[in-house]
């Protein structure tokens, strides 16, 4: 079963799009459905086998030729760094199709375009081969932007346009480096190949060839901008808060809990191992642009009056604390970032499920619409300010875990970092608890809010299972760090301590930590 495991978590997404084409719109939306719940039970059996004492060895590896003369292969194989990425990816799937249950607009196409994406961002994480990931990142973009573009609200032509054009932008950087290390690689150990980790021995130049870069800072930055769009980093979010408001519930929420993942999973997986000199000679770049974001983007959230642009906003805040957990430069903000990353996830994709279903009933996302819900939607009420606080990392849900780790980091490496990302973390609770006051206190402002249904069975399907990964990995975050430790530890040892050793960027305290 092991052998083929990984296999079947990619290709079963694809079965059930060609099962989901020639049915009815009702059935379709099934099939889907039971199509990612057979995601989940694969991915539980991946909990099961993964080996978390193996700390740089990929598991369960799967290969197929696929141009052989260039030693390019179908190979997929997980990891302590890929692993909680894939359970977040497959868990939140059902969560996104119940959150769209309601769309009737091309069902089939709808749906199918959802399992594209699951077949696409999961693979994504699994692929070892440099060029399978590219053809991944690449094929994950079709689906979003159709999600955006064909269902999304009033302005969804400019947000998928905007979209593509970042995120394409993007791709071609890092298609470009992608085939200088290639060829650099075939003219150092005379063959090809794509596989990632052989890759990742290529010896680029560090001597300035160009405007003070050398080849090394050049593939970096080629790299990492393309991963930065995908953060996405201060100051190349724009595309972000748009994206998010026009795109479907469902479409949110992937794009909050996952995608937007795949920009730190790629810093980890390429830009840091490829380049480790350049990403310590860039920290201060990489943390001030982070530290801005943090304060900009809690500030903008503050700002808002739309629901949904206030998520969009916070995420641009808390992706800041996780580039800013990577530039640390110690164990401690390595693990708040990567758990941070699977923390997010599930908090932003529970706000966004949470104004989808206000948005069902009201079709407005305002404040100034509401307030006086918590009379009207007791049980809605109780999940809102359940999953805020998360959001706010209180103690005992699962945003504190990473948040404090990062701090912890933070303050270690530079102690000015702690401190403005802490000023951030009050704006983080102020924007939420301002919203939670105009919609859910106060006397009921409109009459049309007085006969609003409260939580459905299909929305008790979505919230239950976010609420209890909230607490577990609030309360016993072990269960998820045991499987990831060690690769961690061999990530902290084999790419950036010895590069940390190596470079004055932080100066000669840090180098104590």
């Amino acid at each position: 079963m092991t052998d083929s495991l990984l296999a079947l978590l990619v290709f079963v997404p694809l079965v059930g799009v060609v099962l989901c084409v020639p049915l009815s719109q009702p059935l379709a939306r099934w099939v889907a459905l039971l199509t990612s719940l057979v995601g989940v039970l694969l991915t539980a059996l991946l909990y099961l086998y993964f080996d978390g004492t193996k700390a740089e060895q990929l598991q369960m590896a799967w290969s197929l030729p696929w141009i052989g003369s260039y030693g390019i292969y179908f190979s997929l194989a997980v990891d302590g760094i890929s692993f909680p990425l894939v359970l977040l990816t497959k868990v939140m799937m059902p969560i996104a199709l119940l959150a769209s249950w309601g769309e009737e607009r091309r069902l089939r196409a709808f749906m199918s375009c959802f399992l594209l994406l699951d077949f696409a961002m999961t693979g994504t994480f699994l692929a070892t081969d440099i060029f399978l990931f590219y053809v991944f990142w690449e094929l994950m973009l079709i689906p979003m932007i159709l999600l955006i573009g064909v269902w999304g609200s009033q302005n969804r032509i400019f947000a998928a346009l905007k979209f593509f054009l970042f995120t394409f932008s993007g791709s071609v950087l890092m298609l470009v480096s992608i085939l200088w290390i290639f060829t650099q690689y075939f003219q150092q150990f005379g063959n090809y190949t794509g596989e990632i980790i052989e890759l990742s021995k290529v010896g680029l130049s560090t001597h300035s060839i160009v405007w003070g870069l050398s080849t090394q800072d050049l593939v970096f930055w080629g790299l990492t901008l393309a991963f930065l769009i995908k953060v996405p980093l201060f100051p190349l979010h724009t595309w972000l808060p748009d994206a998010h408001v026009q795109a479907p519930t469902g479409g949110s929420v992937l794009l909050a809990a996952v995608l937007l993942k795949m920009g730190t999973y790629g810093l980890m997986r390429f830009s840091i191992p490829f380049a480790p000199e350049s990403f310590v000679r860039s920290i201060p770049i990489l943390s001030t642009l982070s530290l801005i974001g943090i304060v900009y983007g809690a500030w903008v959230a503050f700002q808002q009056t739309d629901m949904k642009k206030l998520v969009a906003y916070s995420s641009v805040s808390h992706l800041g604390f996780v580039v800013l957990g990577l530039c640390t430069l110690n164990r401690e903000g390595l693990t708040g970032s990567v758990l941070q990353v699977v923390n997010h996830g599930i908090s932003s994709g529970a706000l966004f499920v949470l104004v989808g279903i206000l948005y069902e009933r009201r079709h407005s996302r305002q404040f100034e619409d509401f307030g006086g819900l918590a009379s009207v939607m007791p049980k809605y009420a109780f999940f809102l300010v359940f999953v805020a606080c998360s959001s706010m990392a209180v103690p005992g849900l699962n945003g504190f875990v990473g948040e404090f780790l990062i701090l912890l980091g933070a303050f270690k490496a530079k102690p000015v970092w702690a401190y403005i990302s802490v000023t951030a973390a009050v704006f983080g609770a102020l924007y939420l608890l301002v919203m939670i006051r105009q919609v859910l206190f106060g006397p009921v402002t409109s009459g049309e809010n007085k006969n609003l249904k409260d939580l459905s069975i299909r929305d008790w399907a979505s919230l239950v299972p976010i609420t209890l990964m909230i607490l577990a990995l609030g309360i016993r975050p072990n269960f998820l760090l045991k499987k990831m430790d060690p690769a961690l530890d061999g990530f902290w040892k084999s790419s950036l301590k010895k590069s940390f050793s190596e470079s004055s960027v932080l100066g000669k305290r840090d180098k104590k930590v």
